[in-house]
């Protein structure tokens, strides 16, 4: 974890540096409650988050302010200090919407750990409930933070997995906001664990990585500067996954640390109909927003049966790339058919990231066009980068 000394130097110059002018609030706190709870001060009726239910900008949504979420986190934090979950860890079994982001600020407003968790499909239990039971079991879980919806359906798991039966389970949904006024701030310091984020475990058990209010900050501050966010100018788009760290620490909890708003809907939404995602930009004016690369590809073959008439990217001035192989050919098959809806080419931007490291590692420079080449295949298995000429022996790679 990042050390508290070395992280409040790297946040006052990251944050000098990037935030320009918007106000500093980050050199003034060293922890994500602390950070809320200035928001709601100065910027509490401010729209943070707007949801939209169906993923259609014509359709339902859910917005919340800064006050908003700090007043279920407060309720929410009361009611879990009351039943000793300071030092707990909470698994986060939420369907997607902002629920989760009062679960999740909730435990950090009650000092304990966030453990962000995909809810098990009742129709293959067989499929994804190991690997629930698994995280539970690894990580000590004592709560389980989710809807009422949910909870209803917890009775299908007790039989498969009595273990997760008992533990405590918390509806937050129906948590009373009147209950903000008996929580008590927690004894936080930069090191401090905020959450558990597990990884994929594709080649065995999930792993948990921990991750600090102090690994928070900073690679919010590090995204902010590679990704030229403004506190006054930027507004998010997302669809992706909340549990996943790419949709929680870019997503959900930049713009809460950077102070700017951010429209949201789920990755159902978008997977039913990925033009819904550049519809939303379209028309909040997204200026930051991406993806994995497939995302980008699933556009481009959709637009092909798609009216676009109304489509207007031209606000989009960062569309990030990363989570998986980041493809040439992709971009530039998107940029080809986006271009005469307002799309520039300058604005992707790839880059690389890995729970260990919180998110963000490496990426390019902002508006500047990316790098990509073609090296010998054989060459790369030994470790060694050789370029060479398109051909069946050569693999394309974009530099991150």
């Amino acid at each position: 974890m990042v050390r508290a000394a070395q992280a409040f130097c790297l946040l006052r110059d990251l944050f000098m540096d990037s935030v320009g002018n918007g106000e500093n609030l980050f050199s003034s706190t060293t922890n994500l409650v602390d950070l809320l709870c200035l928001r709601a001060e100065r910027q509490g009726t401010s729209r943070l988050y707007r949801f939209l239910e169906t993923g259609d900008v014509d359709g339902p949504i859910e917005e919340w302010s800064f006050a908003d979420l700090d007043t279920r986190a407060r309720a929410l934090g009361a009611l879990l200090q009351a039943q000793g979950a300071a030092g707990e860890r909470a698994l986060l079994l939420y369907p997607p919407g902002l629920e989760f982001v009062a679960g999740f600020m909730g435990c950090l407003y009650a000092g304990a750990i966030a453990v962000p968790c995909y809810p098990p499909d009742p129709s293959r239990l067989d499929r994804t409930l190991p690997r629930l039971r698994s995280i539970a079991q690894d990580c000590g879980a004592r709560f389980v933070l989710t809807t009422g919806g949910i909870l209803e359906m917890s009775e299908f798991l007790t039989p498969q997995a009595p273990e997760l039966g008992a533990l405590q389970w918390v509806a937050t949904d129906a948590v009373p906001t009147f209950l903000a006024t008996e929580w008590k701030r927690p004894a936080l310091t930069p090191e401090s664990l905020a959450f558990l984020q597990y990884t994929s475990g594709s080649t065995g058990n999930p792993k948990g990585v921990k991750v600090s209010h102090a690994n928070i900050l900073h690679n919010e501050a590090l995204i902010t500067r590679a990704f030229g966010l403004e506190a006054s100018r930027s507004h998010g788009v997302g669809w992706l996954p909340m549990f996943h760290d790419m949709g929680l620490i870019g997503k959900v909890l930049q713009p809460l640390a950077l102070g700017f708003e951010c429209t949201l809907m789920s990755p159902i939404a978008f997977l039913q109909r990925p033009l819904r995602w550049l519809e939303a930009i379209s028309h909040f004016r997204g200026t930051s927003s991406g993806g994995p690369n497939f995302a980008f590809e699933l556009c481009v073959r959709k637009a092909k049966d798609a009216d676009l008439s109304r489509l207007d990217l031209s606000s989009w001035d960062l569309a990030f790339n990363g989570a998986e192989p980041v493809r040439h050919e992709t971009m530039e098959r998107f940029a080809r058919v986006f271009g005469p809806h307002g799309f520039r080419r300058e604005a992707f931007y790839p880059c690389y990231g890995l729970a260990e490291t919180t998110l963000l590692v490496t990426g390019g420079t902002k508006g500047a066009p990316y790098v990509h080449g073609h090296y010998d295949a054989a060459s790369l298995e030994r470790g060694a980068a050789v370029p060479t000429g398109e051909g069946p022996t050569a693999r394309g790679l974009v530099s991150s």
